[in-house]
Protein backbone atom coordinates (compact mmCIF):
# COMPACT_ATOMS: atom_id res chain seq x y z
CA UNK A 1 0.00 0.00 0.00
CA UNK A 2 1.94 3.09 -1.36
CA UNK A 3 1.35 5.92 1.39
CA UNK A 4 3.58 8.61 2.63
CA UNK A 5 2.03 10.23 5.26
CA UNK A 6 3.59 13.31 7.81
CA UNK A 7 2.60 15.25 10.85
CA UNK A 8 3.96 18.12 12.09
CA UNK A 9 2.54 20.83 14.49
CA UNK A 10 3.85 24.16 12.81
CA UNK A 11 3.20 26.28 15.63
CA UNK A 12 1.24 28.75 13.24
CA UNK A 13 0.70 28.01 9.62
CA UNK A 14 0.62 31.47 7.81
CA UNK A 15 3.93 32.39 9.63
CA UNK A 16 5.97 29.15 8.78
CA UNK A 17 4.54 28.75 5.24
CA UNK A 18 8.02 28.71 3.74
CA UNK A 19 9.02 26.32 5.94
CA UNK A 20 5.74 24.55 4.61
CA UNK A 21 6.79 25.05 1.35
CA UNK A 22 10.50 23.77 1.69
CA UNK A 23 9.31 20.87 3.57
CA UNK A 24 6.84 19.49 0.94
CA UNK A 25 8.73 20.76 -2.17
CA UNK A 26 12.04 18.26 -0.33
CA UNK A 27 9.82 15.61 0.81
CA UNK A 28 7.25 15.22 -0.97
CA UNK A 29 4.47 13.14 1.06
CA UNK A 30 1.27 12.04 -0.24
CA UNK A 31 -0.49 13.80 2.62
CA UNK A 32 0.34 16.07 5.46
CA UNK A 33 -1.06 16.51 9.26
CA UNK A 34 -1.00 19.82 10.53
CA UNK A 35 -1.78 21.20 14.06
CA UNK A 36 -1.39 24.70 15.63
CA UNK A 37 -2.43 26.22 12.10
CA UNK A 38 -3.72 29.03 14.61
CA UNK A 39 -6.42 30.65 11.73
CA UNK A 40 -9.69 30.31 10.66
CA UNK A 41 -10.21 28.30 7.55
CA UNK A 42 -11.22 31.10 5.56
CA UNK A 43 -7.37 32.61 6.05
CA UNK A 44 -6.01 29.24 6.31
CA UNK A 45 -3.12 29.79 2.55
CA UNK A 46 -4.85 27.08 0.72
CA UNK A 47 -3.95 28.30 -2.78
CA UNK A 48 0.03 28.19 -1.69
CA UNK A 49 -0.69 24.72 -0.99
CA UNK A 50 -2.66 24.47 -4.30
CA UNK A 51 -0.11 26.04 -6.21
CA UNK A 52 2.57 23.15 -4.26
CA UNK A 53 -0.07 20.18 -5.89
CA UNK A 54 -1.77 19.90 -2.55
CA UNK A 55 -5.17 20.62 -4.09
CA UNK A 56 -7.31 18.64 -1.76
CA UNK A 57 -7.73 20.48 1.69
CA UNK A 58 -9.65 19.97 4.75
CA UNK A 59 -9.43 22.51 7.57
CA UNK A 60 -10.62 22.82 11.51
CA UNK A 61 -9.18 26.13 12.33
CA UNK A 62 -9.94 28.82 14.90
CA UNK A 63 -8.26 32.29 15.03
CA UNK A 64 -5.23 32.90 16.57
CA UNK A 65 -5.68 29.21 18.93
CA UNK A 66 -5.19 25.31 18.23
CA UNK A 67 -6.11 24.68 14.39
CA UNK A 68 -5.71 21.26 12.73
CA UNK A 69 -5.65 20.78 8.65
CA UNK A 70 -4.98 17.91 6.80
CA UNK A 71 -3.63 18.20 3.24
CA UNK A 72 -3.12 15.57 0.51
CA UNK A 73 -2.10 15.23 -3.33
CA UNK A 74 -4.53 12.12 -3.46
CA UNK A 75 -8.61 13.30 -3.44
CA UNK A 76 -9.59 13.79 0.26
CA UNK A 77 -12.87 12.99 2.24
CA UNK A 78 -13.91 14.95 5.25
CA UNK A 79 -15.34 12.17 7.63
CA UNK A 80 -15.88 13.89 10.97
CA UNK A 81 -14.93 17.17 12.79
CA UNK A 82 -15.37 15.66 16.49
CA UNK A 83 -14.94 18.47 19.60
CA UNK A 84 -14.44 16.83 22.79
CA UNK A 85 -15.20 18.25 26.39
CA UNK A 86 -18.11 20.21 25.42
CA UNK A 87 -15.81 23.07 23.98
CA UNK A 88 -15.51 24.85 20.94
CA UNK A 89 -11.52 24.05 20.45
CA UNK A 90 -10.40 23.06 17.02
CA UNK A 91 -8.71 20.26 18.10
CA UNK A 92 -9.36 17.62 15.69
CA UNK A 93 -10.35 16.25 12.00
CA UNK A 94 -10.70 13.04 10.41
CA UNK A 95 -10.19 12.33 6.72
CA UNK A 96 -10.16 9.09 4.27
CA UNK A 97 -8.15 8.62 0.81
CA UNK A 98 -8.26 5.46 -0.84
CA UNK A 99 -4.89 3.99 -1.67
CA UNK A 100 -4.63 0.99 -3.98
CA UNK A 101 -8.11 0.01 -3.50
CA UNK A 102 -8.02 1.06 0.51
CA UNK A 103 -9.72 3.29 2.35
CA UNK A 104 -7.90 5.18 4.59
CA UNK A 105 -8.65 7.09 7.76
CA UNK A 106 -6.64 9.51 9.02
CA UNK A 107 -7.30 11.15 12.31
CA UNK A 108 -5.65 14.09 13.00
CA UNK A 109 -4.97 15.37 16.66
CA UNK A 110 -3.75 18.37 19.02
CA UNK A 111 -4.12 17.27 22.25
CA UNK A 112 -4.19 19.88 25.15
CA UNK A 113 -0.65 20.74 26.33
CA UNK A 114 -2.38 20.80 29.98
CA UNK A 115 -0.15 23.84 31.44
CA UNK A 116 2.28 23.71 34.19
CA UNK A 117 0.71 22.41 37.04
CA UNK A 118 0.44 18.78 36.77
CA UNK A 119 -2.52 18.46 39.19
CA UNK A 120 -6.38 18.53 38.05
CA UNK A 121 -7.59 19.90 41.19
CA UNK A 122 -5.69 23.22 41.07
CA UNK A 123 -5.27 23.40 37.32
CA UNK A 124 -8.05 23.71 35.04
CA UNK A 125 -5.26 22.96 31.76
CA UNK A 126 -4.54 19.53 33.15
CA UNK A 127 -7.83 18.37 34.18
CA UNK A 128 -9.29 19.81 30.57
CA UNK A 129 -5.98 17.37 28.86
CA UNK A 130 -7.13 14.27 31.53
CA UNK A 131 -10.60 14.50 30.40
CA UNK A 132 -9.28 14.71 26.63
CA UNK A 133 -7.66 12.02 26.93
CA UNK A 134 -10.71 9.92 28.32
CA UNK A 135 -12.52 11.12 24.98
CA UNK A 136 -10.15 9.75 22.80
CA UNK A 137 -11.08 6.09 23.85
CA UNK A 138 -14.15 6.94 21.63
CA UNK A 139 -12.01 7.11 18.55
CA UNK A 140 -10.93 3.17 17.50
CA UNK A 141 -10.10 1.95 14.26
CA UNK A 142 -12.52 1.37 11.61
CA UNK A 143 -14.28 -1.70 11.48
CA UNK A 144 -14.77 -2.37 8.00
CA UNK A 145 -13.06 -5.20 5.99
CA UNK A 146 -11.67 -2.78 3.48
CA UNK A 147 -10.60 0.21 5.37
CA UNK A 148 -7.26 0.77 7.92
CA UNK A 149 -7.10 3.29 9.84
CA UNK A 150 -4.01 6.14 11.07
CA UNK A 151 -3.88 8.62 13.92
CA UNK A 152 -1.58 11.28 14.21
CA UNK A 153 -0.46 14.67 15.47
CA UNK A 154 0.73 16.23 18.68
CA UNK A 155 -0.71 14.43 21.47
CA UNK A 156 1.43 16.47 24.03
CA UNK A 157 2.60 13.40 26.03
CA UNK A 158 6.18 11.71 25.88
CA UNK A 159 5.37 8.03 26.94
CA UNK A 160 8.54 5.95 27.34
CA UNK A 161 11.46 6.90 29.58
CA UNK A 162 13.64 7.13 26.39
CA UNK A 163 11.16 9.67 25.23
CA UNK A 164 12.36 12.58 27.30
CA UNK A 165 16.01 13.46 27.60
CA UNK A 166 15.70 12.91 31.47
CA UNK A 167 12.82 10.00 33.03
CA UNK A 168 13.92 11.60 36.31
CA UNK A 169 13.95 15.26 35.86
CA UNK A 170 10.73 15.18 34.04
CA UNK A 171 9.05 12.23 36.42
CA UNK A 172 6.56 15.47 37.31
CA UNK A 173 6.72 17.58 34.52
CA UNK A 174 3.20 17.63 32.47
CA UNK A 175 3.85 15.50 29.21
CA UNK A 176 5.52 12.63 31.01
CA UNK A 177 3.67 12.25 34.57
CA UNK A 178 2.47 8.85 35.17
CA UNK A 179 -1.03 9.78 35.35
CA UNK A 180 -1.04 11.08 31.10
CA UNK A 181 1.29 8.29 30.48
CA UNK A 182 -1.48 5.87 31.64
CA UNK A 183 -4.16 7.86 29.94
CA UNK A 184 -2.23 8.20 26.60
CA UNK A 185 -1.83 3.94 27.11
CA UNK A 186 -5.28 2.98 27.67
CA UNK A 187 -6.52 5.17 24.33
CA UNK A 188 -4.06 2.76 22.82
CA UNK A 189 -4.83 -0.14 24.36
CA UNK A 190 -8.38 0.56 23.42
CA UNK A 191 -8.22 1.16 19.70
CA UNK A 192 -5.65 -1.64 19.32
CA UNK A 193 -3.41 0.93 18.13
CA UNK A 194 0.50 0.33 16.81
CA UNK A 195 2.82 2.70 17.88
CA UNK A 196 5.06 2.94 14.23
CA UNK A 197 7.59 5.25 15.53
CA UNK A 198 8.54 3.11 18.20
CA UNK A 199 8.00 -0.38 15.17
CA UNK A 200 10.53 1.35 13.07
CA UNK A 201 13.01 2.71 15.71
CA UNK A 202 13.48 0.82 18.70
CA UNK A 203 11.72 1.52 22.70
CA UNK A 204 15.69 1.68 23.43
CA UNK A 205 17.19 4.61 21.60
CA UNK A 206 16.21 8.23 22.74
CA UNK A 207 13.73 9.74 20.18
CA UNK A 208 12.49 13.55 20.13
CA UNK A 209 9.95 15.45 17.80
CA UNK A 210 10.20 18.53 19.88
CA UNK A 211 12.44 21.05 22.33
CA UNK A 212 11.48 24.34 23.97
CA UNK A 213 12.46 27.70 22.32
CA UNK A 214 13.67 28.27 25.48
CA UNK A 215 16.83 26.63 24.85
CA UNK A 216 19.93 28.71 24.33
CA UNK A 217 21.41 25.86 21.60
CA UNK A 218 18.82 23.80 21.43
CA UNK A 219 20.69 21.10 19.49
CA UNK A 220 23.69 21.47 21.74
CA UNK A 221 21.92 20.91 24.79
CA UNK A 222 19.57 18.65 23.30
CA UNK A 223 16.62 18.33 26.21
CA UNK A 224 13.99 17.18 23.72
CA UNK A 225 10.42 15.15 24.16
CA UNK A 226 8.44 12.85 21.46
CA UNK A 227 5.38 14.13 21.92
CA UNK A 228 4.44 13.80 17.69
CA UNK A 229 3.05 10.66 16.71
CA UNK A 230 2.13 8.03 14.25
CA UNK A 231 -0.39 5.48 15.28
CA UNK A 232 -2.05 2.68 13.02
CA UNK A 233 -4.69 -0.35 13.07
CA UNK A 234 -2.97 -3.56 13.40
CA UNK A 235 -3.21 -4.47 9.44
CA UNK A 236 -1.07 -1.58 8.22
CA UNK A 237 1.34 -2.22 10.47
CA UNK A 238 3.48 -4.95 8.53
CA UNK A 239 3.28 -2.60 5.22
CA UNK A 240 5.56 0.75 7.49
CA UNK A 241 8.79 0.40 5.58
CA UNK A 242 10.41 3.76 7.62
CA UNK A 243 9.57 6.42 9.94
CA UNK A 244 11.76 9.42 9.68
CA UNK A 245 12.01 12.29 12.25
CA UNK A 246 13.16 15.63 10.39
CA UNK A 247 15.29 16.83 13.37
CA UNK A 248 16.93 18.99 10.57
CA UNK A 249 13.91 21.13 10.55
CA UNK A 250 14.10 22.61 13.98
CA UNK A 251 16.97 24.55 12.96
CA UNK A 252 15.68 25.89 9.87
CA UNK A 253 15.20 29.97 9.77
CA UNK A 254 11.78 30.86 12.34
CA UNK A 255 11.16 27.04 13.13
CA UNK A 256 8.34 25.74 14.92
CA UNK A 257 9.78 23.85 18.32
CA UNK A 258 7.97 20.69 16.19
CA UNK A 259 9.72 18.96 13.32
CA UNK A 260 7.89 16.73 11.08
CA UNK A 261 7.39 12.73 11.04
CA UNK A 262 7.38 10.81 8.15
CA UNK A 263 5.83 7.22 7.64
CA UNK A 264 6.17 5.71 4.64
CA UNK A 265 4.06 2.32 4.01
CA UNK A 266 4.92 -0.02 0.87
Amino acid sequence: MPLKIATWNINSVRLRMPLVQRFLEEHQPDVLCLQETKCPDDQFPSAAFRKLGYRHIQLNGQKGYHGVATVSRLPLELVEKRSFCNMEDCRHISTSVNVAGRNVVIHNFYVPAGGDEPDPEINPKFRHKLDFLREMHLVVPSQAADSSTILVGDLNIAPLETDVWSHKALLNIVSHTPVEIEGLKSVQARGGWVDLMRQHIPPSEKLFTWWSYRARDWDASDKGRRLDHIWSSPDLAPALERVEVLRDARGWDRPSDHVPVIAQFG
